[in-house]
């Protein structure tokens, strides 16, 4: 049996003043999807980390064997994706590292082999609420912060990015734990005695904090 071709048009209600309703009802639904997402907007922005919040940005990498500890512009604090690009220039036989400190509370690291191998964690994923770059993180590595598998603090990340320097996953996470008590700062210094850069990394630090200071 042939069917005849349906035209919706067919079924169209003609009464008076429907068509209005459904224009006001539509511009009404998108502008509460706007208000939406300028509300989401709102909670998702977050203030930059201040001078006073940043205790230091530094780099290090070694070159020809040679470990080197250098300081970085305290602005790249704020922004994953420009440190990122900062340690990408750098020279490296085994890549850069970036550490970033911030209110002493928690620690963003990120290493770089390559133009494609980039590895990132933080300290502590609670101040992905607090600090821009703890946000980046989360970001980089996907992670939805409203997923109930999510976890609500500690350490994320690339956790394995000093295995090959002598600093397991599994001793860096304990590190990480135990940040309450050390301080992210100090976090840091344990990290860089435990990949032996700390012989020019006490200098840079209080380099940084005395520049700091002068300002």
């Amino acid at each position: 049996m042939v069917r005849g071709r349906f035209d919706p048009d067919d079924l169209t209600d003609e009464r008076a003043g429907l068509e209005d309703v459904d224009d006001v009802y539509e511009d009404g639904a998108e502008d509460l999807d706007e208000d939406d997402e300028d509300e989401e907007d709102l909670d998702d922005e977050l203030d930059d980390a201040t001078d006073d919040d940043i205790d230091f940005v530094v780099a290090l990498y070694r070159e020809d064997g040679q470990a080197t500890v250098i300081p970085l512009e305290a602005d790249l604090a704020n922004d994953l994706e420009e440190l990122i690009t900062q340690l990408q220039r750098l020279p490296g036989d085994a890549g850069a590292v970036g550490l970033v400190s911030l209110n002493r509370e928690v620690l963003v690291a990120a290493r770089v082999r390559g133009p494609r191998h980039v590895q990132v964690m933080t300290s502590d994923i609670y101040f992905a609420d607090v600090f821009p770059i703890v946000r980046d993180v989360v970001d980089f590595l996907a992670l939805d912060l409203s997923d109930d598998d999510c976890p609500e603090d500690g350490p994320v990340g690339d956790l394995n990015l000093f295995a090959d320097q002598g600093l397991s996953e599994m001793d860096l996470e304990a590190m990480c734990m135990e940040e309450d008590e050390l301080g992210s700062d100090e976090l840091a210094e344990r990290v860089v005695r435990a990949i032996r850069f700390d012989s020019g990394f006490s200098k840079v630090i209080d380099e940084y904090w005395d520049g700091d200071d002068a300002d």
